[in-house]
């Protein structure tokens, strides 16, 4: 089970984030556009051999420790400094997901009706009722015009984990049904459930967390407006001064 943090983030990928921070502070890696990290100069002559990540850690925090105390102008550059922390772990854990937490069920199914449709689907309804296994809609992916596959789909707004029993249920209710099934939720899912989706001798299950759920968003720019961000690169008006 992927452990997470208390806004639902992923630990692992927020670690990630931090660690990239500091290797930001201390000039071995940098960022040629957003989202793309690239080693300076500095990070591909390291000898990796006697590369040191808790000195690393030590040196920036005496670094930036000596920089914030003093004078106005320090805390200042702190502050901004706060700010590109805050700017990398959000790139990590996009405001978009608590959106979508915060939509009411019957939003979240029709939202959900909408992105497969924007993937492809087609004949996409919603046809989500009590007692019908917890199957919230269905629709045709076809492959060519020779092979198409009827899919239903899941659709839960999950904060934690979904576990191995929702997926044997969601796939009980699929039998006779539907060739595939897709689920998908906010949350995350265990690893028994992960395995239980992709069982032997039984209909495929494909499974979408909240992480490629934001993706699958992005990819489209579905309810998202793109924003290019310039960083000054002082190198080139190097020889203008």
């Amino acid at each position: 089970m992927e452990k997470t943090n208390k806004n639902g983030g992923s630990n692992v990928r927020n670690a990630i984030a931090w660690a990239r921070l500091y290797l930001v502070y201390s000039g071995h890696i940098d960022s040629s556009a957003r989202g793309v990290w690239r080693l300076t100069e500095k990070g591909l002559q390291e000898d990796l051999s006697k590369f040191d990540p808790v000195e690393l850690f030590k040196s920036v925090q005496r670094s930036r420790k000596n920089d914030s105390e003093g004078n106005t102008a320090s805390k200042t550059s702190t502050e901004a400094d706060v700010d590109v922390e805050e700017k990398i772990l959000e790139s990590e854990e996009t405001r978009l997901l608590p959106v979508l937490k915060s939509l009411s069920p019957e939003g979240f199914e029709r939202l959900c009706q909408r992105l497969l449709r924007e993937h492809g689907f087609q004949n996409v309804k919603v046809t989500g009722r009590s007692g019908d296994g917890g199957i919230d809609g269905e629709g045709i992916l076809e492959i060519n015009p020779l092979l198409s596959f009827k899919v239903i789909f899941q659709c839960k707004r999950f904060q934690g984990s979904v576990g191995s029993g929702m997926i044997r249920d969601f796939r009980g209710a699929m039998i006779g049904r539907a060739d595939k099934g897709i689920f998908l939720t906010t949350g995350s899912f265990t690893m028994d459930a992960k395995k239980e989706a992709v069982r032997d001798g039984t209909n495929p299950i494909e499974l979408v967390d909240g992480e490629k759920l934001v993706k699958m968003f992005e990819r489209l720019e579905l309810g998202l407006k793109p924003r290019t961000v310039y960083e000054v690169d002082p190198e080139f008006f190097n020889e203008y001064k």
